[in-house]
This record gives structure tokens, sequence and C-alpha cells, in this order.
């Protein structure tokens, strides 16, 4: 088993950004927001000191995500950026930076953040990655997993020796407490193919991407409930549909389930009204009118 270090590099609770370091290799897994692209930068150098970051994971596409890396690169800029195949056609199309550039600036204004630097247009991968590859990371060596469900290029990364993987959010965003919020937007099936994908591996330790690392018996308990939560979510959703209720019934159903205790905190408002109204259109299309 490697002796890992991983420390929450977050400038803000809504950033996904982690470091991962066996005292030689460095890996930022995730890389947060562009309004916090430097604090959390800042954050990784008083971690790493003299040394270099050597790689940044990405599991997806989305701004929270992803923008953080270009800001790290202007402090390490031979740092490798790895992700998956489809992310890489999101990170060249215009339209897909515009929609992260906008989400960005409006959670940047709630946050007081009204000025800073914008490099959105420097988005960029080194090492595409496919299911099944291998990324040798120093003396760690990490199994890559597609997880589509959240995203079509969503990805996870599996670490055998110390039975850790570092997740992805189509399994589910966990509040810290007691519920796994279910997260698809791009498939209802595909999503529980990529949690049972998971759960066939032997997972003593995930580390999440909003949240960090879980002990064992959060771990435990996240796996659990990550697959009976989509399943229940959706049930519920299919049944406030097929009773004649709106979308907008079910989005105020999903609020108040969960959009609640610390979840506003790592959740930015624009981006849950977005993903909800994704979410119950694809129970709608995929559930509902499948069955009518």
């Amino acid at each position: 088993m490697h002796a890992l270090t991983i420390t929450d590099v977050r400038a803000h609770p809504g950033d996904s950004a982690f470091l991962i370091d066996d005292g030689t290799t460095a890996i930022l897994y995730d890389s947060g927001f562009a309004f916090t692209g430097y604090a959390v930068a800042d954050n990784i150098k008083k971690e790493l000191g003299s040394r270099k970051l050597d790689y940044i994971f990405l599991t997806h596409s989305h701004y929270d995500h992803v923008l953080g890396s270009v800001y790290a690169l202007q402090y390490w800029p031979e740092t490798q950026v790895v992700a998956g195949e489809y992310a890489v056609k999101i990170f060249q199309k215009e339209s897909a930076k515009r929609v992260m550039r906008e989400l960005d600036r409006k959670f940047a204004v709630q946050c007081g953040a009204t000025a800073y630097e914008d490099l959105i247009d420097q988005l960029k991968v080194d090492i595409i990655v496919r299911d099944g590859d291998i990324i040798q990371a120093g003396a760690m060596t990490f199994t890559v997993l597609e997880l589509p469900g959240h995203t079509r290029c969503s990805i996870g990364f599996y670490l055998p020796e110390n039975k850790l993987l570092l997740s992805s959010e189509t399994l589910g965003v966990f509040d810290g407490e007691e519920t796994v919020i279910p997260s698809y937007l791009i498939g209802y099936q595909v999503t529980l193919n990529s949690i049972q994908k998971a759960e066939q591996l032997e997972i003593e330790a995930l580390l999440l991407p909003h949240y960090g690392l879980l002990n064992r018996e959060q771990t435990a308990f996240y796996l659990q409930n990550a697959k009976k939560n989509a399943i229940e979510t959706a049930a519920e959703i299919l049944e406030i549909l097929q009773q004649g209720g709106s979308h907008a019934d079910a989005f105020a159903f999903f609020k108040k389930k969960y959009y609640c205790g610390k979840v506003p905190e790592i959740y930015p408002i624009d981006a849950m009204i977005l993903n909800t109204n994704i979410m119950i259109d694809l129970i709608d299309r995929e559930l509902n009118q499948k069955n009518s």
C-alpha cells in the first residue's frame, strides 16, 4: 500500500480540488472554479513548497471541476492534464466554454468576486484516457474507469493497491452526513450501469469531488446508498409526473428533499436549477414517455 497524503486545497466549499501526494508524485484531483483558480494554486504551493505538481486528473468537463486547471498551469506549466476523450471535445466547443464562463461568473459574483483573470480559453488536456487505460503516476498505478451518467465524459481513477477510488459525480454527491444525492444528467440506466461497475471493485476508501476522502464507514454507507437513492429518486419523480404533476412540481420535490443542510454551500444554485431540470427531463423521456 502506498502511503498517501490527501489534502483539501479548495479555496471555496463549492470547489472540487484535492491534492494526492505520496511524497514523490503530486496529483491534483479536479481543480475548482476559474475565480478561485489562483487561490487553489496557492494552496497547492503551500503544500508542495519547491516541488512540482505532476498531474491534474479531471473527472469531467463541468466548470467547477476543470477551470482551475488553467491557473495551476501558470505555476507549473509542465504539469500533465489527464481527462477523458469526450471532455476534450467539450473543451474545443466555444458554446461549451461560453456556458462555463457564464456559470463561473454568476457564482463568482454571488461569492463577492467581481473581477478576476479569465483564462478559460486556455483549457487543455495532455493525456486523453479511455476505459481501462493505465496511468503510471510515479509509483502509483491508476486504472481509468469510464463512468458515464452525470456527463458523457465522467471518469474515475482506481488505485487497486490502496483500494482507493477517485470517484465521479455519476455515483452521487455526498452531503457529508446521511444523504447521497443522485446526479444523472445524460442517462438513468447508464448511471446505474456505472454504479454497478464501481460496486464490482474492491473499495475501502473513496475520494469524492465536492467532499473529500471518506473513511471506511462512510465509504460503506456511500456505496450502499448510491444505487438505492438513484433508483428511489427516479421513481419518486416518475410518480409525480405520472399523477399529472408538472416539471415544476418535480423540481420543487427534488429541491425540498436535497437542497438543504450543507448542500447549498457546495452546489451553486444556478447549477442546481440547470442540472435538476435536466434530470427531470431525462426521467420523463427515458422512464415516463417510454412506458406511456
